[in-house]
């Protein structure tokens, strides 16, 4: 009876250990999935947001902050993103909200150019500040809305944009110009114009712009990966020169 009751103890204590080892592989940070020991969090790096940001709190903000924060109808995440930064800014993120649902962030659902075309336009931008945050949600998202793999690549990998269908590529040289020399020639802006129209181009721009600033906040905050996402964007050694 006695060998009875220590064999039942000890498979009640192996199925206790197994689970503990599948809830550190749930809930190990920035993309460790399963093991026995978590990646250790570099010192400045907040373990639940994953950033250098922590969760805000009323006394990180000033008085006009503090009253934004408690007047927002949709709290900050606590978690990891983009919003462990916004948050230290109650009112521009409420801004950045507002034009974000014109933009039809983050599903890019009723973008008026359409969700295939917001998918490019974001991993562009998330290319160009090598955002793996960004890109690591928007390259499945933009397989989904039928944004081909081979087009992703040219933009993950920096890549020529030969062999494209003309209205991919005007939009890719478009924004590398513009992201990344800060400047777009009056050739490439004819061409932009001629593809998609100013309407639709100024749209295009706002939204690039919305990433871009979201974006360069997560990499001030050296933002990691939670556990359920991939690094899908690969480093890129260049000098500020596109990578032929």
């Amino acid at each position: 009876m006695d060998a009875e009751k220590g064999t039942h103890m000890q498979k009640q204590l192996l199925m206790l250990t197994g689970a503990a080892v599948v809830a550190v592989g749930l809930h190990a940070p920035f993309g460790f999935a399963q093991g026995l020991q978590a990646p250790v969090l570099p010192p400045d790096i907040n373990a639940v947001t994953l950033s250098r940001f922590a969760p805000v709190t009323p006394a990180d903000l000033d008085e006009e902050g503090q009253k934004a924060l408690a007047a927002r109808t949709n709290p900050p995440n606590p978690g990891p993103g983009p919003g462990a930064a916004g948050s230290y800014s109650p009112r521009t993120s409420e801004g950045r909200g507002l034009l974000g649902r014109v933009l039809g962030v983050p599903s890019g659902q009723n973008f008026p150019a359409g969700v295939r075309t917001y998918q490019l336009v974001v991993l562009i931008t998330a290319r160009e500040i090598d955002q793996q945050y960004e890109w690591s949600a928007h390259e499945p998202a933009g397989l989904r809305a039928g944004l081909e793999q081979s087009v992703i690549d040219i933009v993950k990998y920096d890549r020529p944009v030969e062999g494209l269908a003309e209205k991919d590529a005007t939009l890719i040289r478009f924004f590398r110009a513009l992201l990344r020399e800060h400047k777009v020639t009056s050739d490439l802006f004819a061409k932009m114009i001629a593809a998609y129209g100013k309407q639709r181009t100024v749209e295009m721009i706002e939204l690039a712009g919305d990433y871009w600033t979201v974006g360069t906040m997560m990499n001030a905050g050296d933002q990691h990966l939670p556990a359920t996402r991939q690094p899908l964007m690969t480093p890129l050694a260049r000098d500020g020169r596109r990578v032929d």
